[in-house]
């Protein structure tokens, strides 16, 4: 996006000399940059001119004349002032030819800069006339042309083209702004130079940013990385893939403290230590102060004991005996048997073989007899041949002495939460309500009995169960006949006065004159608009016309009263089928299904005394003559049980 303001000033063919308060050159400013001068920068502008017309001579004098172009690139401004200083920096072209050839092939004007390129800039081109070789600008007379404006301008290589029409002249040009070398980003503010020495191991990337090359790491990627198994707090390394030790530390690692100098049998935490391993005593860890952990005299697991410098003792384990425990003693030697018991010599152990009467370790106990009641809660008590005794347990107890109580219900014989009693040599279960069988594992099934009444579907619970109705029944056992007209309720199904009747199917309605649908919701509007009157008299063949419409209209009406008449004899022939039928297939329904067939309360209940009703009373209910649609008066009727009547409406809708 680039937006501009121009300020024009042309002074071709007029040379006026301006006052000396107003002769200043709004592009003489210090660090002027001529294209020979290349400088170091964060960015570079350049402008290149392509085309410069004027409507009156350039030079004044010489017909072969020559001309530089000169600009001055400041910061923004809401009013553009061709006074210095041009904060950005200032440019010119070299003296060229005052014609379009040299003028197009110039080169172009380069400005370089030194901070963030802002995005906006204000830009001052002037066109001078060159009276001598060199870029004169003392001399106001020789201005040609001057013009102002401001500008919106990316970084970017892309030119951008512009172009001036003035009164007197016409200035074609392009620009743009570009990063000099090792600057990046969206305003030349990223420095990075790729390098490899003492500073930094790195290159650059499109954005400026900083890659190390291997083996190195850091923000300046100049930290060397050092070999993988090198200590980070005691290694360090000048070279990538060194290992050098700080001082008081070594190994391949450096993770090895160094001992104290002339440490002989000692450790170190820390560097310059020289810590004793165990036996060894001193300044540098040379006496051998533990004979037992450096020598190991004592054979056969025996214990050593230090006593001295270079003295020990052992103590020996049982069946050994020495100086350091290297023989091997018969336990029996020290007759342990008491009691007359025979002793057997093991490793390491000996066993006793007791007399009768005796028992233990080394035959010291006394065995007790039955003759000491050794059997407890009513166990029964039996002579062994060797002198000892046994214990016949009652069906409770259990143990050596019959001193355990047996608990049977421990493991939880009982399922589905029944109660388990022990009752001695068996357990019983009594099981929660809704359950049986010897550990209550049976549900049981509360549908065998057939609860559901009126063909009702019965599904088992816990004890309980759920009765799934048939239409017309409801209740916990399917026994209580069901309304469909909802009477006693304060919601009806028929609506604007319609009647209900019940069928086993559900409510039906007998909608009044005027109104239609399943409960009567929906209005008939039949809507009549006159013809419009005519205002002139009508002519003779206008009631020409109207007479042959009549005709033709009554000739119309009579067609339709015949064919209505018609479909009505066929439609009572058609009824009669029905009711024959539909009276066939509920004499052989179930019994609660012919109680379901017509409503409740004798309301068009079928006696089933004679399948073939009288179709003369069923038309007297409902007759087709009768057009007022209240053939029923709007509310539920109840006929006598004598009467059996089936309802059929005008629309073919009702009881079959």
């Amino acid at each position: 996006m680039e937006w501009h303001l121009w300020h024009v000033f042309e002074f071709a063919g007029t040379h006026r000399q301006q006052p000396p308060s107003k002769q200043r050159n709004p592009c003489r400013a210090r660090g002027t940059t001529t294209p020979s001068l290349r400088v170091s920068s964060s960015g570079v502008f350049e402008l290149k001119v392509h085309s410069f017309n004027t409507a009156h001579r350039i030079c004044r004098r010489h017909r072969d004349c020559h001309i530089f172009f000169r600009i001055c690139l400041k910061h923004s401004e809401d009013v553009i002032h061709a006074e210095p200083p041009c904060t950005f920096g200032t440019g010119h072209t070299n003296v060229i030819r005052a014609d379009q050839t040299s003028i197009s092939s110039s080169a172009p004007i380069r400005i370089p800069f030194h901070f963030k390129w802002p995005g906006t800039f204000s830009l001052i081109i002037e066109a001078w006339n060159a009276e001598t070789p060199t870029e004169y600008t003392d001399n106001q007379n020789n201005l040609v042309s001057r013009l102002a404006t401001r500008r919106r301008l990316a970084i970017g290589e892309d030119w951008s083209q512009d172009v001036h029409f003035g009164e007197q002249s016409e200035l074609r040009y392009s620009y743009h702004v570009f990063c000099d070398e090792y600057y990046f980003g969206d305003s030349c503010a990223e420095y990075c130079r790729p390098r490899d020495d003492t500073l930094g191991h790195y290159t650059c990337d499109e954005e400026g940013n900083k890659h190390c090359l291997e083996g190195w790491k850091g923000n300046y990627c100049s930290d060397p990385i050092c070999s993988a198994d090198c200590s980070e707090r005691h290694g360090y390394c000048e070279a990538p893939g060194d290992c050098k030790c700080r001082m008081g530390w070594q190994g391949p690692s450096c993770n090895e403290c160094v001992r104290y100098p002339g440490c002989l049998h000692g450790t170190c935490g820390q560097p310059w230590q020289c810590d004793c391993k165990e036996g060894w005593g001193g300044l540098f860890c040379d006496q051998d102060l533990n004979y037992c952990t450096n020598h190991r005299p004592c054979a056969n697991d025996a214990t050593c004991t230090n006593t001295g410098q270079g003295s020990y003792t052992c103590t020996c384990r049982p069946g050994y005996s020495g100086t350091n425990c290297e023989l091997e003693t018969n336990e029996c030697d020290s007759n342990p048997c008491k009691n007359g018991g025979s002793c057997n010599d093991l490793e390491n152990d000996y066993s006793c073989t007791c007399p009768q009467g005796f028992y233990g370790k080394n035959c010291e106990i006394i065995a007790m007899t039955c003759a000491d009641g050794p059997c407890f809660n009513g166990g029964t008590c039996m002579e062994t041949p060797t002198g000892g005794y046994t214990c016949r347990c009652p069906p409770t107890y259990t143990g050596s002495n019959c001193e355990k109580k047996l608990d049977r219900c421990s493991n939880s014989p009982c399922l589905n939460g029944g109660e388990c009693l022990d009752l001695g040599q068996s357990v019983l279960c009594r099981c929660r309500s809704g359950f049986t069988g010897a550990n209550c594992q049976i549900n049981i099934d509360d549908c065998a009995s057939v609860p559901c009444q009126n063909a009702g579907t019965c599904q088992d619970n816990v004890d309980d169960y759920t009765c799934s109705c048939t239409l017309g029944y409801a209740g916990k056992n399917c026994s209580v006949r069901s309304d469909a007209c909802g009477r006693g309720a304060s919601a009806q199904p028929c609506q604007n006065g319609g009647t209900c009747f019940t069928h086993f199917t559900g409510p039906v309605c007998q909608c009044p004159t005027g109104f239609m649908g399943p409960s009567c919701e929906f209005t008939l509007q039949l809507s009549f608009q006159p013809a419009s009157q005519m205002t002139n008299k009508p002519s003779s063949a206008t009631l020409t016309a109207s007479c042959i419409l009549a005709l033709l209209a009554l000739g119309l009406v009579a067609g339709i009263v015949v064919l209505r008449r018609h479909r009505l004899r066929n439609r009572k022939q058609l009824s009669d089928t029905a009711v024959f039928n539909d009276l066939e297939t509920v004499i052989n329904h179930f019994p609660s299904e012919r109680e379901a067939f017509l409503g409740p309360s004798g309301l068009f209940k079928i006696s089933n005394s004679d399948p073939r009703l009288s179709l003369a009373s069923l038309v007297s209910l409902s007759s087709p003559d009768d057009r007022t649609g209240r053939g029923l008066g709007g509310e539920h009727r109840s006929l006598s049980p004598g009467q059996d009547y089936l309802w059929r409406g005008e629309s073919g809708a009702g009881l079959r």
